[in-house]
Formats: C-alpha cells, structure tokens, sequence
C-alpha cells in the first residue's frame, strides 16, 4: 500500500499564515546540536524580523546555544504561541535554517540592530555589550502545522521576500518614527479597527513590502496591506489610506 503523504501543497492562505507568524513572534524556541557531545538541544531565544523576513536573534558568548551556532550553524526555530485550550489545536511554524552570525560595523548589522530593538526596546540596555552579536537564521524550508490536518512543507522563497528592500530599508525609519510620534492614534487605530486588537498603547515597530508590525507590551499583531507594496513611494498613501478605513471602523 503506498504511503499517503499528510503535507498539503502550500497555497496563499499557509503561505500568508507562515509569514505572519514569523513575523508576529517575540521569542521562540531555538534547536541547535550541543558541541558536547552533538546531541539536540533546545532553548528560548528573543526573535525579530529582518525587513525581508528572516528571522534575527541577539545572543552572547556565554549562552549555550552561541557555542552550538558557531560549532555548527545548522539549526530550527519554533515560533507560534499556543494561547487557550489544546496548545496542539493553535497554528506553528518550525524554520529550518542557518545561522549567520552579523557582522558589527556593516549596513546589515544596522538594519538588523534597529529592527531588533524596535520590536525589543530594552535589550538597548545590553545589545552594543562586545560579548553580545545578532545572527541572521538564514531560512532553507520550513513545517507549517496550521491546525488539524493541515500541515504543509514550505520553500525558503515561502517565508522569505525575495525582491529588493533597500528603498523600503532607507524610509522605514523616518516612517515608524512619524507615525508613533505624529499620529498616534492612526497606529492605534490600526490594531483596533483593522485587525480586532483591544485599545491600548500601540506603537509601529516595524514596515515592509507586505504590511506592518504593531505592539502594545508584550502583545503583537501584524496588518496585511490589500497588495505587497513595490515601491517605498507608496508607502505614505497605503497608510494614509488605511488610517481612513480604520476611522470609517
């Protein structure tokens, strides 16, 4: 009897899911081989996004899972939070990957830095220490569980934009910067009226071809544009026009 095969064939809706629980996850749980003795081993890390969505993480030499990167770059990234009820019944995502350590002084470890702290602001207290550096998990595939039998293997190009970021990496900034200082209540807005969030003090922490990342506290949440953006021109209208939605409720 052949084998049944229980992965689904990625469509938008799993893609879309993947990408935003990427993007959503403030910490997940990181699996590297133990330069020991190379058996598994697991912990917790703090996760952002670097603008093309590939997940980055701040770690020191004295943490474990440090050494087992720079022994062997082959690692996965768990992310999704389970919240009530059958923690097997919410939707994760394991990211096969490797690690890629940041070099300090590069544009990549700029943007990396100020992506991290945007989404983690009181790591500033220790980020620029010489004994911390942020990796890239740089994605190879990954294992989309979105709930009961649907599960889905997913391509590097699934999880990743793949198109050029750099006019969007030079106004990200001066954007989240204005809108959490000018319009406050557009950014709460968003989260209210366009993605169902309670009220509360929302900040932007981060802007890409295909939306925002908003957070209050702990609590995150990410709004999808109506269609990925090509240019960083059109970012000022997309929020323009997605701050009027938002007020209409």
């Amino acid at each position: 009897m052949a084998k049944t095969d229980p992965f689904l064939e990625p469509d938008a809706e799993a893609i879309r899911l993947a990408r935003t629980l990427l993007r959503t996850a403030r910490f997940g749980a990181l699996a590297t081989l133990d330069p020991a003795d190379g058996a598994p081993l697991a912990t917790r890390v703090a996760v952002a996004t670097d603008m093309d969505g590939t997940p980055v993480i701040l770690v020191s030499t004295l943490s474990l899972h440090r050494q087992a990167l720079e022994a062997d770059p082959r690692c996965a990234l768990l992310v999704g939070e389970p919240g009530r009820g059958d923690p097997l019944a919410h939707p994760r995502l394991t990211v096969k990957a490797r690690a890629e350590k940041i070099e300090r002084g590069t544009e990549t470890h700029a943007h990396a830095e100020r992506r991290y702290l945007n989404r983690h602001p009181k790591a500033k207290l220790y980020a620029g220490f010489a004994d911390f550096a942020f990796f890239r998990l740089e994605a190879q595939g990954g294992l989309l569980n979105g709930g009961f039998a649907r599960a889905y293997r997913l391509k590097s190009s699934d999880l990743i934009i793949e198109e050029p970021l750099d006019s969007f990496l030079e106004t990200e900034q001066h954007a989240i910067d204005h809108m959490n200082a000018d319009h406050a209540d557009a950014v709460e807005n968003y989260a209210v009226h366009l993605v169902r969030a309670a009220p509360g003090k929302w900040r932007l922490t981060g802007i890409d071809p295909e939306g925002i990342d908003l957070a209050n506290g702990d609590e995150v949440r990410r709004v999808l544009f109506d269609s990925p953006l090509k240019e960083a021109s059109e970012l000022r209208p997309t929020l323009i026009a997605m701050a009027k939605k938002a007020r209409g409720g």
